[in-house]
């Protein structure tokens, strides 16, 4: 069990000591461009397609935990009655 420890603590060390890093492009100017132009979008739509999508998502949730909550609320407030 030990033994395997060790192994582990050698495989954690060496990836995180021994990997190169990657050169990325900065991008914040661009985005920076996008999300400041007036194109009559609000904010929480102008990063595009999978934004309209997430957003979409999050009101159809909306919708039906408050349409569950009510009927929760419903069925405490008027329980059915036991035969």
């Amino acid at each position: 069990m030990f033994r395997h420890l060790l192994g582990f603590q050698q495989v954690a060390r060496r990836s995180v000591s021994g990997s190169a890093r990657r050169q990325t492009k900065n991008t914040i100017t661009e985005k920076q461009k996008l999300f400041q132009e007036d194109n009559g979008l609000p904010v929480h739509l102008k990063g595009g397609t999978t934004d309209a999508l997430l957003y979409r998502a999050t009101m159809a949730l909306t919708v039906f935990g408050t349409g569950f909550v009510l009927y929760e609320l419903w069925n405490a407030a008027f329980p059915q009655k036991k035969h």
